[in-house]
């Protein structure tokens, strides 16, 4: 993995708003293309495009936009075994904490689907992985792009096994540890795929931190536990990959709602660098979260980790300036030192393929103003 050895690096954390030529063949929650040889041409096509204009705008770590998938994590049941979507059967979202109660108005008018609940991800049998031909044509995708474009790194992101299918019930295995063993080693096959192809591996996993409201109204030991399977599960998913070659992106959800009900960063955070993992993806620029910058005054980035803080959000529209970008970035490389800091985003801006957090052209202003931003900071930071 790329370091900020003489620079300060800048990356994403992943998903990026499809174009039209994509959206008019499939989206999420529609099923499978009508045409799905016209849509994996036109993937690659739109891969292609995205790629360059991220070399083209600065980025030095950049990745495939998460192009041909529906969803940050949904995409996942589409390629394991052992489950059924049941849609007459709907569960409340848990995640969203109490942040549902405490806006329901709000909640009511801007995301009425929370209100009605999501169809139940049933486990009824054994979970494994199909097999590799969706995460083959990604990579392939994202290889072929990367030929034309001279950047530091690729990555390509995977979902984590907190994150898989919560919105589920087990009712095949016996125990809950067995249950999220078997999406962990279901997992490991699209993870091994991704690193065989010399692409780093970024496991996404935002469940992890928004099932913390809910579970500790019961008490915080029983998050906790929650929490703790499913990093030992995350860790036995990634055995065989060099920490190195994986980053593990934690946020507090890409959508639009007060986020009152979000952890705190330093009742997670040691939860979070037991993953094995060479840098740990966090957002910080939002509104909810900047001010948790004072958590690594205290807490110690492990040796050889490295930090990637959100210094651009996807939570507003406004477009930073590169100075405040850099104020962010100096102060965090000040805290855990300027060859451990990558500059990048708080999350993706589009949590599924139809969603888009802001205007992508506005997305792109981001961008730029991302790379100027570390561009300042480098002059600051190594007198360059």
């Amino acid at each position: 993995m790329k370091r900020s050895q003489d620079r300060i690096l800048t990356t994403h954390v992943g998903s990026l708003p499809r174009p039209q030529s994509l959206l008019e063949l499939a989206s999420y929650g529609k099923g499978p293309p009508q045409d799905p040889a016209e849509y994996a041409r036109r993937v690659r096509v739109a891969v292609a495009d995205v790629v360059k204009r991220q070399a083209q705008v600065g980025l030095d770590i950049i990745n495939d936009g998460e192009f041909g998938k529906d969803s940050w994590a949904g995409y996942i049941m589409q390629r394991i075994t052992g489950f059924e979507i049941r849609k007459d059967q709907l569960r409340p979202l848990e995640w969203l904490g109490r942040d549902g109660v405490r806006f329901a108005n709000f909640i009511a008018q801007e995301m009425p689907h929370v209100l009605t609940g999501t169809p139940t991800e049933a486990c009824i049998g054994p979970i494994k992985y199909r097999d590799t031909r969706a995460i083959d044509r990604a990579v392939e995708n994202l290889t072929a792009g990367l030929k034309s474009v001279e950047v530091a790194e690729s990555f390509m992101t995977a979902v984590a096994p907190a994150s898989t299918a919560y919105d589920g019930v087990n009712e095949f295995y016996p125990t809950e540890r067995e249950y999220v063993f078997a999406i962990a080693d279901a997992l490991h096959t699209e993870y091994a795929a991704i690193h065989k192809a010399g692409l780093l591996v970024q496991v996404d996993d935002a469940v992890l931190a928004n099932m913390y409201d809910t579970l500790t109204q019961k008490s915080p030991q029983h998050y906790r536990e929650w929490a703790e399977l499913r990093v030992e599960a995350l860790n036995r998913a990634l055995e065989g990959i060099p920490e190195d070659r994986v980053r593990y992106h934690v946020c507090f959800g890409s959508w639009h709602v007060p986020h009152l009900s979000d952890a705190p960063l330093e009742d997670i955070v040691d939860l979070i660098l037991k993953v094995r993992a060479g840098a740990y993806s966090i957002e910080a620029a939002n509104p909810r979260h900047e001010h948790e910058w004072r958590v690594w005054q205290k807490v110690k980035l492990p040796p050889g980790r490295i930090l990637i803080p959100g210094v651009i959000t996807h939570h507003i529209v406004t477009v930073e300036h590169p100075r405040m970008v850099a104020d962010r970035i100096v102060r965090f490389a000040q805290l855990v030192g300027r060859e451990n800091v990558i500059a990048g985003t708080d999350c993706g801006f589009a949590q599924v393929d139809s969603i888009r957090r802001v205007d992508p052209e506005i997305m792109w202003a981001k961008f730029e103003a991302l790379v100027e931003g570390a561009r300042i900071a480098t002059r600051e930071l190594w007198g360059k």
